[in-house]
């Protein structure tokens, strides 16, 4: 299968080590639909590549050709004036394009620009790129890493998720829409919280946990982030949310314990249609037994010191599926 759809506006391309393999792929799929194959991806939604702990840029197509001489004419004929630029090659799956080649494809690029160059600071980047026998240029829009510095939290549990399945977990519960309205019904120390706020994306949290809330608190204070946090039993709020993620605690999972998910699990969807939850136990049965449906699955391997298998469940109400 091929990632590429004719008379797309954007090139996306991701990257991932392997053990976070099938969670890009779920993200993947609920934000764009598609399958992502050789680790790019051809489509017309735009998204903002920073949401995500995958997307490393997005081309916004301003022109394409099969023909090299074709693809220059066309660049030209756009009468793109403008100082301060960069042309970046951007090699994709099957370009064997060798490096010597390459920059003079960026400098042919580059003439067809009026305008100074800068390559230290470019106030735009643009880019070429060639994949299955097409030529692409466009604006070239990359990843902002400042995430990153979440996983230096002042205040953490040894069991958290990692930054990385945090992010996550927030685009697929957002779609990448960054107006959505989202809950995180179990937030411990706020790690999902935290990725949420640096994407813009409003986010409450609740936790039961006195010294997680405070925790959590503490956490968004130190990167100055404004956030609600209840220290609350989840069936007691009662605002409702585009979607709910539900890292759920992870001793909820002896015979005697799985009314308490259960009870979290109703509690949240009484909330919310749309439910990111996170275990490391198969709970698939007592998501069935409150009214949702699993719309899409992974699992993901914790290596270290610790081995063990987290599954993430997109769960909704039969109501959402009706609709």
């Amino acid at each position: 299968m091929t990632p590429q759809k004719p008379n797309s506006s954007f090139i996306y391309t991701f990257n991932y080590d392997y053990h976070h393999e099938e969670l890009c792929k779920m993200e993947c799929r609920q934000i764009f639909g598609p399958k992502m194959t050789h680790k790019l991806l051809f489509s017309d939604l735009k998204i903002d590549p920073s949401i995500s702990p995958f997307i490393k840029s997005r081309l916004d197509i301003i022109t394409s050709s099969d023909d090299y001489v074709t693809f220059l004419s066309r660049i030209k004929d756009q009468h793109i004036e403008l100082h301060d630029f960069t042309v970046e090659y951007l090699i994709l799956k099957g370009d064997t394009t060798q490096k010597p080649e390459r920059r003079e494809k960026q400098k042919d690029i580059g003439y067809c620009i009026e305008g100074r160059p800068d390559f230290q600071h470019p106030v735009i980047t643009y880019a070429v790129c060639y994949y299955e026998g097409m030529w692409h240029f466009g604006v070239l829009h990359k990843e902002n890493a400042a995430w990153h510095k979440h996983r230096q939290k002042p205040h953490s549990f040894s069991n958290s998720i990692g930054t990385i399945i945090a992010k996550t977990l927030v685009t697929i519960a957002s779609k990448g829409v960054a107006s959505s309205k989202l809950l995180d019904a179990c937030c411990g120390v706020g790690t999902v919280m935290l990725e949420a706020c640096i994407s813009g994306i409003h986010t409450d949290g609740c936790d039961i946990n006195v010294r997680a809330y405070q925790h959590a608190l503490k956490n968004l204070a130190h990167y100055a982030y404004t956030a609600n946090v209840y220290h609350s039993d989840i069936k007691d709020l009662e605002q409702k949310y585009d979607a709910a993620i539900i890292d759920l605690p992870y001793n909820l999972y002896s015979v005697t314990t799985e009314d308490i998910a259960s009870h979290i699990i109703a509690a949240t969807a009484a909330l919310s249609n749309r439910l990111i939850i996170v275990s490391i136990a198969d709970i698939e049965p007592v998501i069935n037994a409150v009214g949702l449906q699993v719309v899409d699955y992974c699992t993901v391997v914790k290596r270290g010191k610790s081995f063990f298998t987290r599954k993430i469940w997109v769960c909704e109400s039969s109501h959402t599926q009706d609709h």
